[in-house]
C-alpha cells in the first residue's frame, strides 16, 4: 500500500510538472503569437477613391484597388501593393498632373506618399517623369527622388538625372548629374 501512495505522488508530481511545462510553453507561443499579429496589418480596403484637401481645398485624389492599414507603437502608415493612381488638382480643380505606379505608400504622420516601381507622372504640360521611385512631400509641396529620372517633354526633348526635385505641380524640376536630348528645329538657324 505505502509502495502504491509513493507510485501516486510520483505520477501526481510528474503530471503537475508536465502541466506547468505545457502551460509555460503555451505562455510563450501566446506571446510569439502576439508578436507576430503586431506586425500584421489592422485593415484591409478595397476599392479605394481618397480624397486630399487643404483648408477645404480639394488638392489630390488617390485611387487604389487595395490600401492595407498597418499601425505600429511609433508610426503608422498605408501601403498600396496592387497599383495607385493619384490626380493632383490646381485651384480650379482641373487635373493639374497624375502620378502611376505599380505600389504606394502613405504616410500621414510626415504627409508623405512613396511611390515605387514603375512610376510615371505626367504634368499639365503633359511632360512626363519616369522612376523607379518618386516621393511626394505634401508638407513642403515637392516631388522628388533619389532615383534615376527620366524627362520627356512632348517636342520629345529628354533630360535624364540621378535624381530630382520640384514643386508639387511637377513644373520647375532640378535635376543633378543630368545629360538631356535637345531637338533643335534647323529652319530657325538659317
Amino acid at each position: 500500500m505505502r509502495i502504491r501512495l509513493k507510485q501516486h505522488y510520483v505520477l501526481l508530481a510528474l503530471f503537475t510538472g508536465m502541466l506547468i511545462s505545457a502551460c509555460e510553453n503555451d505562455i510563450n507561443k501566446v506571446k510569439a503569437i502576439a508578436a507576430a499579429d503586431a506586425t500584421k496589418p489592422i485593415q484591409r480596403t478595397t476599392g479605394v477613391d481618397m480624397i486630399f484637401s487643404d483648408s477645404g481645398v480639394v488638392k489630390a485624389r488617390l485611387i487604389t484597388p487595395l490600401l492595407i492599414q498597418y499601425d505600429f507603437k511609433d508610426s503608422s502608415y498605408q501601403q498600396m501593393p496592387k497599383g495607385v493612381k493619384v490626380l493632383i488638382y490646381n485651384p480650379n480643380l482641373k487635373v493639374d498632373g497624375t502620378v502611376i505606379a505599380d505600389t504606394g505608400y502613405n504616410y500621414d504622420k510626415t504627409q508623405i506618399i512613396k511611390f515605387k516601381k514603375n512610376v510615371v507622372a505626367t504634368n499639365d504640360e503633359g511632360t512626363t517623369y519616369k522612376s523607379e521611385e518618386l516621393i511626394w512631400d505634401r508638407a513642403k509641396k515637392q516631388i522628388y527622388s533619389t532615383k534615376n529620372v527620366l524627362m520627356t517633354k512632348v517636342t520629345g526633348d529628354q533630360m535624364t538625372g540621378t535624381s530630382f526635385t520640384s514643386d508639387d505641380h511637377l513644373k520647375n524640376p532640378v535635376f543633378q548629374n543630368s545629360t538631356a536630348i535637345i531637338h533643335v528645329d534647323d529652319s530657325l538657324t538659317q
